[in-house]
């Protein structure tokens, strides 16, 4: 697929720059495009149980959001550190930025130092193969004492303010280690879990901690684009809960692009495996999708990577349809925004 299939047009204005709660809604009041080869769909989030069967299986992801941005130096240089991704021993993929609005590159060297507040030191590695906006940092000592007390949620520059950690936790989370929220789950609530068990929709988790965010495809061919590596774990119990729902003829619908790559990295060729690690899983038209029916997600910019993995769950005709009548009726997009529910 040519990356030039993966643009469209939208305004600016249908940015979220605010959560649902800050615009007067309960988080699952937010907006829902259902698509499915039968059409489209208008609906709220809260809507969901109406449009899934009993015996469905949703699959979620349990990671909760790090204070991933931090104040830095570099020399006589400030600017602002996004971490991504964690790969021991003190070593981290980051996103240098001047501030939330404005991505570099900075005039980093490998082998320079810098550092974060004032007792946390760390020098720069190399840039990440690729992708040359992202560094890996080694830092002399943890970093999650200096999250703690010094960092804040990833914010862009649409968002209009500062919002808590709070704003960016789904109710799945159980284990820190997104950079990122895994925002498609943001708005599930106690109310919404309880109308899909009294619909007989099941759920199962996986984890996979989200680094930054996804980025434009760079490559004219879609399938040559590089990621880089995210942890996840598959639990035995949920592999055997997607296997089960597969054999039964029941749709598995996953909850994120997250959940997607999980799944997809745990297939064996038969069946979900049980297992962890680390995953570059690239999801795209040129690779089938074996684990999942349908998918619920955000919305995703144009030449997103994210937005070739819809491609691949189902018709980008559906996809491209969908995202024109996005942006006609007036859906907000990113992280605070409303929901897409595809069904291939």
């Amino acid at each position: 697929m040519k990356s030039t299939e993966l643009y469209f047009e939208r305004p600016e204005t249908l940015n979220a720059t605010m959560p649902a709660e800050a615009r007067g809604l309960q988080r699952d009041e937010v907006r829902l495009l259902v698509s499915t080869p039968s059409g489209h769909t208008h609906a709220r989030f809260v809507d969901l149980p109406r449009f899934l069967r009993p015996g469905d299986l949703l699959v979620v992801n349990r990671s909760a959001t790090l204070p991933a941005s931090l104040p830095a130096q570099n020399m006589d240089m400030d600017f602002m550190l996004n971490l991504s991704t964690h790969y021991g021993h003190n070593l981290w993929l980051g996103e240098p930025r001047w501030h939330s609005n404005q991505p570099g590159p900075l005039p980093l060297v490998a082998g320079q130092a810098f550092a974060v507040g004032n007792d946390l030191l760390g020098h720069w590695v190399a840039p990440h193969p690729g992708l040359p906006r992202l560094w890996f940092a080694q830092f002399a000592n943890d970093v999650t004492p200096v999250m703690d007390r010094l960092g804040s949620p990833i914010r862009y520059g649409y968002v209009n303010e500062r919002y808590g950690l709070a704003a960016y936790q789904t109710i799945f989370a159980a284990e820190p280690g997104s950079a990122e929220m895994p925002s498609a789950a943001r708005p599930f609530t106690p109310r919404l879990l309880q109308a899909l068990q009294a619909r007989g929709v099941g759920l199962a988790e996986i984890t996979l901690h989200t680094g930054v965010s996804s980025h434009e495809v760079e490559t004219a061919d879609v399938e040559q684009q590089t990621l880089y590596a995210e942890p996840f774990h598959v639990p035995a119990a949920t592999a055997h809960a997607v296997n089960a729902a597969r054999r039964a003829g029941r749709r598995v619908i996953a909850v994120g692009t997250t959940v997607v790559r999980a799944l997809e990295s745990a297939w064996d060729g038969r069946e979900v495996c049980a297992c962890r690690g680390f995953t570059r899983l690239y999801i795209h038209p040129g690779r089938s999708v074996h684990t999942v029916s349908g998918i619920i997600s955000g919305l995703h910019d144009s030449m997103a990577s994210h937005l070739a993995m819809l491609y691949a769950i189902a018709d980008p005709e559906l996809i491209r349809s969908a995202y024109a009548e996005a942006v006609e009726e007036g859906y907000l997009w990113h992280e605070f925004g409303d929901s897409h529910l595809v069904i291939g």
